[in-house]
């Protein structure tokens, strides 16, 4: 969990460098679901360069021909992982130097298509890496599905052209062929599913917390808002009395300093409210909102957590959790609140994430040792290269009777 500064922050002065960096970090969050699709991939391919090269030896080629052809083939495997890496990180449209990294591939698929087709004179050999490797491009969205059908298309057409020119042998090997581009846009698509559903949990995540500001700032606003204008009046009243009727202006003075204690009335009462909630509740709350913006989260809860003071680490678990939804973009996070002698103790920590802000104290963390200080307690904060945790420990005598 990394700063808690107050302020504009880097995302709120550049949004749309924040949305890709909340796009990486969502497809690198799905790591393990990226590598299943990546490696079959390449399993797919690696199959069929074996059954080609297998082929090849069959039919009598030049030992020369088929070490040319598995060379060129790992190859250009290499070429289509370099395809693969770029399409996991894209962020809608590729800036021009990852276009041109991509594209550099498909040289390399002709170059191996001629190898093919120079050892074999089968044409579906040849057309088949081109094929695999654009559909590997990052098309634009409904784009992919006709290039993919169009060069099945063609590597089907191909294939018959084949089979009319009595290559039997290479019969089965051209069935592979006109199957694996399908294939491998199918494992594409398992894939931007997956990341569709991410980014949607992160987003009901950003809005929960988004909505839960909102309701809060419009308590405040017509809480203090009426009242403020009520003191206003008042006390124009007032200085319009002064001068001639001094006991009117007094009584309406005295009304402004009677709103001003509703005011603060109100104002501690809303505050109740929210204290009112649980600390159970505080941190079920918490972990669902975490767990909405696809983080893994770890709960520790003691069976006594409401004995806790509520005051004190009401508060706290909420902006904790804010910030690791704002700044965090790790895949995990624990929060724990137990009881540690005689005192009370919760914290949070997760991993910052790769490309999450500096660390630094800023005024959030200030608040928050504010409030651990003048409940009796201590804060501790803790970082590491890819951990950040807070803190909190406050005597246990505070919470008795909350």
């Amino acid at each position: 969990m990394p700063s808690y500064s107050g302020g504009v922050t880097r995302d709120a002065l550049h949004p749309i460098d924040a949305a890709a960096r909340g796009a990486r970090r969502l497809s690198r969050g799905i790591t393990a679901t990226w590598w299943y699709t990546a490696v079959a991939i390449v399993f797919f391919e690696l199959v069929v360069l074996a059954i080609w090269t297998g082929a090849l030896a069959d039919a009598g080629t030049a030992p020369v021909a088929t070490l040319a052809a598995i060379a060129s083939g790992l190859v250009w495997i290499g070429s289509t992982v370099a395809l693969l890496g770029s399409y996991r990180d894209r962020t809608g449209a590729a800036p021009p130097a990852r276009r041109v990294r991509a594209l550099a591939a498909l040289p390399i698929a002709v170059a191996y298509g001629a190898v093919l087709v120079s050892a074999s004179g089968v044409w579906v050999l040849a057309a088949l890496p081109l094929a695999q490797s654009l559909v590997l491009l990052n098309w634009l969205p409904g784009l992919r599905l006709r290039v993919t059908l169009a060069l099945t298309l063609v590597l089907g057409a191909l294939w018959w052209v084949d089979l009319q020119r009595d290559l039997v042998e290479w019969s089965s090997l051209g069935f592979y062929a006109v199957l694996l581009p399908a294939m491998t846009v199918a494992s594409l698509w398992w894939w931007d599913v997956l990341i569709t559903l991410d980014r949607a949990r992160a987003a009901e995540g950003g809005l929960a917390a988004t909505q839960e500001r909102l309701r809060v700032a419009t308590d405040v606003h017509d809480l203090q808002g009426h009242h403020l204008q009520v003191i206003a009046l008042q006390l124009e009243l007032a200085e319009r009395l002064m001068a001639r009727d001094p006991e009117a202006a007094l009584l309406h003075l005295q009304a402004a300093r009677a709103s001003v204690d509703e005011a603060r009335q109100g104002t501690r009462d809303l505050a109740t409210r929210f204290r009112a909630v649980p600390l159970g509740d505080e941190i079920a709350n918490a972990a669902d909102l975490l767990r909405a913006a696809g983080i893994a989260v770890e709960t520790s809860v003691v069976p006594d957590v409401d004995h806790a003071p509520g005051e004190v680490f009401g508060p706290v678990i909420r902006e904790t959790t804010t910030n690791v939804l704002r700044h965090g973009g790790g895949g995990w996070a624990r929060l724990s609140l137990t009881r540690v002698g005689a005192s009370w103790r919760y914290e949070i920590s997760n991993d910052s994430g790769a490309d999450a802000p500096p660390v630094g104290d800023g005024s959030g963390l200030e608040g928050l040792a504010r409030r651990a200080a003048e409940a009796g307690g201590i804060l501790e904060v803790r970082r590491g290269r890819r951990e950040f945790g807070v803190s909190m420990t406050v005597p246990a005598a505070i919470g008795v009777g909350q």
